[in-house]
């Protein structure tokens, strides 16, 4: 009996360890334990070598449980975050789906949206969780580039919800839904819903500007400019489902939904097959990328924000872990596909520490 309660508490306590878990304040903690017993400190160095070697990296921190463990550039600058900005504007619909003020069913012809020599009847029957799935089934020309639209069947040859192709039309378009339906700005509900309550300490308001060629899409894209350790925030409160210090910033069943699939593996490497032998299987949920058909159990639930160059906030639920990663696009530096990828899925490899079920 004794022996039992033993294992018990032995157990409990192990249990305490695994799910113990820190937020930064006005600043992260930086935990430099070289002995630390959850990481290969040699494997750290081999990584920092290889982001040295062999990448385009800016700035790139790991957060464990909290805790910065491992940084490498500039994590405090401002820069372009590229498409990570579809995944912070689905953090942001969730409060306003919640409250009635976003209807997900609604549809683009409801709505009444139009765009620069018009929509297609077809098109038109798509809905805003169709668009904010890449699902829309709209082919219309981007005015701000970035998509992957040279995989694109024919306009008004496929249904609407019936296929997912990643199209900056959608992305904006959402932007644009979101604000018309609100009646708030992306940038201010940034502020409001993250960067003040997160503490983000590089956040600047006057960085943020929309953008877009409004003679081929009237919708404008809302660029973001993060700094390395901010987007770190962003991560963190995904990893903790959307509670920060004790506090609800997104409601839990809302991060639920976003990591819902709506996308499978098998269709995404279908229809853009960049995707095939890259070393991950992404599914897609809303607006963010889900790693699907994993063996390594630390490397289960994990989902990533991207953006081009080499811009990303990585989630792994299993080892409580984020990466983010910057690189400058000022400075016109570029990591290919194959590099983001192998940038964040290194980092578990070096991880030795207990795993979640």
């Amino acid at each position: 009996m004794k022996l039992k309660v033993v294992l018990i508490v032995l157990n409990l306590m192990v249990s305490t360890a695994m799910y113990c878990q820190t937020f930064p304040e006005t600043s992260w903690k930086i935990n430099n334990d070289s002995k630390n017993e959850n990481w290969d400190s040699e494997g750290l160095k081999t990584y920092r070598d290889y982001i040295i070697d062999s990448t385009k990296v800016t700035g790139l921190v790991v957060v464990h449980k909290g805790e910065i463990i491992f940084q490498y550039g500039d994590i405090t600058e401002n820069s372009y975050i590229a498409s990570c900005r579809k995944s912070v504007l689905a953090m942001l619909y969730g409060k306003y789906v919640e409250n009635g003020s976003i209807d997900l069913n609604k549809t683009i012809e409801q709505l009444g949206l139009d765009d620069v020599d018009g929509l297609l009847p077809e098109e038109k029957k798509a809905t805003v969780q169709e668009i904010i799935s890449a699902r829309s089934g709209v082919y219309h020309k981007e005015g701000y580039p970035g998509g992957m639209q040279q995989y694109a069947p024919k306009r008004g040859s496929v249904k609407h919800g019936s296929y997912w192709l990643y199209s900056n039309w959608d992305f904006n378009v959402a932007g644009y839904i979101f604000e018309t339906e609100t009646g708030k700005n992306i940038y201010d509900e940034v502020e409001s819903q993250l960067a003040k309550p997160l503490n983000m300490q590089d956040w600047s308001r006057d960085l943020q500007k929309k953008q877009g060629d409004t003679t081929i899409s009237k919708y404008l894209a809302y660029p973001i400019w993060f700094s390395t350790r901010d987007m770190a925030r962003v991560g963190l409160l995904m990893l903790n489902k959307g509670k920060w210090n004790g506090k609800q910033i997104i409601s839990e069943s809302w991060v639920d939904e976003m990591l819902k699939e709506r996308t499978s593996y098998k269709e995404l490497n279908s229809n853009v097959p960049v995707y095939r032998d890259s070393g991950v299987d992404y599914g897609y949920g809303y607006m963010w990328w889900l790693y699907q058909n994993v063996k390594d159990s630390r490397y289960k639930d994990a989902y990533s924000a991207k953006g081009a160059m080499g811009q990303n906030i990585t989630v792994f639920p299993a080892i409580d872990v984020v990466v983010a990663f910057k690189t400058k696009s000022d400075y016109r530096r570029r990591n290919s596909r194959q590099v983001r990828i192998d940038i964040v899925n290194r980092v578990p490899s070096y991880y030795i520490g207990p795993v979640k079920n």
